[in-house]
């Protein structure tokens, strides 16, 4: 079992920057593929960003291309989700995936962009 854990959600004004983290709890496993969801309130979960820790790739919604950055650490099973240039419509709750053959998924992180 592997808990993913989320953190450096929080309020920004519209411009602002954020810097989410998502560490799994276990390192020996090798995820093919880390993702950031978010679901706005009252809508559907919707993918923002894709890295496939083998490769490097990374995959971008349109709507974040250009102004969210995924990474992820180096040997280590933690991602990251730097958010720049943020609006009020990148208000959501982010939740980290990481996948083998399974899912796992963190607890969600708010994020709240606002003047």
């Amino acid at each position: 079992q592997v808990n993913l854990v989320e953190s450096g959600g929080g309020l920004a004004h519209p411009g602002g920057s954020l810097r989410l983290s998502c560490e799994a709890s276990r390192s020996d496993y090798r995820f093919f593929m880390m993702n950031w969801y978010r679901q706005p309130p009252g809508q559907e979960r919707e993918l923002v960003a894709t890295i496939y820790p083998t490769s490097g790739n990374t995959e971008y919604a349109e709507t974040v291309r250009g102004r969210f950055a995924i990474s992820k650490e180096r040997g280590k099973n933690t991602m990251y989700l730097q958010m720049n240039n943020l609006k009020p419509e990148d208000t959501a709750v982010y939740i980290c995936n990481m996948r083998t053959t399974n899912d796992f998924w963190g607890q969600g992180t708010q994020v709240t962009v606002s003047s």
